[in-house]
């Protein structure tokens, strides 16, 4: 329990520190003067020197045998730290605030904190076409869940890997990320995740976007193994006030899913821009 909060305090400061840094790069007139669709498609780069702070709210309908609905906020502060004249390391922790419903018999619909994870990717300051970003993936057992709804109680690391390509209003690319159990007493994690993302960007900061995250889980019976979303939707970047923010709304629908996972989901995203 100690190594858990220390977890947490450690991850807690991270985001604190990324606040101070965006009150030093956020405050001067730059912001001001950023056209929205430049600023839309720094927000669909996940290693761009940019820092922000989304909120993402995900519900999932239609999940596990009950067929009843399942809640997670996402907080995904992102702190690009600047090493060299050449290197970038983009720090991405995710803070997952999950509402279950039960998936098994004698359950109740219980809420609490999931397992926060981390990605880093340093990335080149200067790329010469495609852009790219390549480190370590961690995950931590801080689930709250007794049950183990919330997620798994080993620790797990792997590599992460994104690359992507910007032409005209487009941005397209895809992040790769791997996950394997390497201590702990539940049975093994051997996760893959795929996320490919398309955007077509828009005047006045407007943009359609899809970014499914395909998932296979290789632990799982070969019935059970595959998560495979199809779906998109729609957003912009505007300003309340001095501050840049990026809102997006999108919707998936699973082609395939284990039997405790959703039919469709529905996303909505609040993120906080705070360029230098």
């Amino acid at each position: 329990m100690r190594t858990k909060n220390g977890l947490i305090l450690l991850l807690a400061l991270t985001v604190l520190a990324g606040y101070g840094l965006a009150a030093e790069g956020g405050e001067g007139e730059q912001a001001t003067k950023d056209d929205a669709t430049d600023l839309a498609k720094q927000t669909q780069n996940p290693v761009a020197d940019l820092i922000s702070l989304p909120f993402q709210w995900n519900t999932f309908f239609e999940t596990g045998p009950k067929a009843k609905t399942q809640n997670t906020l996402l907080v995904q502060p992102v702190i690009p730290f600047g090493l060299n004249d050449d290197w970038n390391f983009i720090a991405r922790p995710i803070i997952p605030l999950m509402e279950m419903p039960p998936l098994t018999g004698g359950q109740n619909r219980n809420h609490g904190l999931g397992n926060i994870q981390f990605q880093g990717f340093f990335s080149p300051k200067k790329p010469k076409d495609w852009i790219w970003g390549v480190g370590p993936y961690l995950e931590f057992p801080t689930n709250s869940g007794p049950d183990g709804r919330f997620g798994s109680d080993n620790w797990s690391a792997g590599p992460a890997f994104v690359a992507l390509k910007m032409e005209g209003p487009w941005v397209y690319g895809g992040l790769l990320t791997q996950l394997w159990s390497y201590y702990g007493d539940d049975p093994e994690v051997n996760v893959t995740a795929l996320q490919p993302f398309i955007n077509y960007n828009m005047k006045d900061g407007w943009y359609l976007s899809s970014a499914p995250v395909i998932t296979s889980n290789w632990s799982a019976d070969s019935s059970q193994q595959w998560t495979i979303p199809i779906g998109g939707g729609i957003g912009k970047v505007f300003k309340v006030g001095r501050q840049p923010v990026n809102a997006s709304l999108r919707a998936y629908y699973n082609l395939q899913s284990p039997r405790s996972g959703s039919d469709w989901q529905l996303q909505f995203q609040i993120q906080f821009l705070f360029p230098k």
